[in-house]
C-alpha cells in the first residue's frame, strides 16, 4: 500500500483553516512546538506516527478520514500535468516575492517526491529554512543566490543546485526580473 506521507501537512493546513483555527492553537493542543507544526504543514518535515495522532486529535477529526483523504486514488503508468493544473501553495506564511506552484507529489515506496515551481520576484527575502528533505533546484529563468549554510552560491539560467535540506538554506533574489526554478524534494525513509 503506498501513502501520500507529502500530502499529510497540507492536509493539516487544510482542515486546520476549514475550521478557523490558528497552527499555534493546534500545537498547542497537541503539546508540540510552533516550529513543528510550521514544518509539518509546510511539508519541510515529516511527522511521527504518535505527533500525527495528536495533531489528528487536535483538529478532531476522525483519524480513520484523516488517512482516506490523503491516500491515493490509484496509481498511474504516468503523468502529464499541465500548468493550469498546478496548484498554488504556501510553503511558509507571511512571506513575500515567493510563488510556489505544486506541480507533483508521489510517494515511490522509500522515497518520497514533490515538484515544484517556484517564482522569485526581484528583491524578495526572508530566513534560512531547513527540510527533512534532499532538494535539488533547476533554474528556468532569470538568476538568483542560494545561500546554503552561510555560503551563497549564484546560479542562473540552466544550473542544477542539489543539496541536503537540512542544511539552513534561502533562495535569494537581488536582481531586476524575477527568477523560476523547478525545485524536486526527494524525502527518504
Amino acid at each position: 500500500m503506498q501513502s501520500y506521507i507529502t500530502g499529510i501537512g497540507k492536509k493539516i493546513r487544510e482542515i486546520r483553516k476549514e475550521k478557523n483555527l490558528y497552527a499555534s492553537e493546534i500545537a498547542r493542543r497537541a503539546e508540540v512546538s510552533n516550529g513543528l507544526m510550521s514544518r509539518i504543514e509546510n511539508g519541510r518535515t515529516i511527522p511521527s506516527l504518535p505527533v500525527l495522532l495528536a495533531i489528528i486529535r487536535s483538529l478532531e477529526v476522525d483519524p480513520g478520514s484523516f488517512f482516506n483523504s490523503v491516500m491515493p486514488n490509484g496509481f498511474f503508468k504516468y503523468a502529464v500535468i499541465k500548468p493550469s493544473e498546478y496548484e498554488t501553495i504556501e510553503k511558509e506564511d507571511d512571506v513575500n516575492g515567493f510563488h510556489y506552484e505544486l506541480i507533483l507529489t508521489k510517494d515511490l515506496k522509500t522515497i518520497g517526491l514533490e515538484v515544484v515551481l517556484l517564482t522569485l520576484e526581484p528583491g524578495c527575502s526572508r530566513n534560512t529554512v531547513e527540510t527533512d528533505a534532499f532538494e535539488m533546484k533547476y533554474i528556468i529563468s532569470g538568476k538568483c543566490d542560494y545561500e546554503i549554510d552561510g555560503e551563497i552560491i549564484k546560479l542562473e539560467e540552466g544550473d542544477t543546485l542539489f543539496f541536503d535540506g537540512r542544511l539552513p538554506h534561502v533562495p535569494k533574489n537581488p536582481y531586476e526580473k524575477p527568477a523560476k526554478m523547478l525545485v524536486f524534494y526527494l524525502f527518504t525513509e
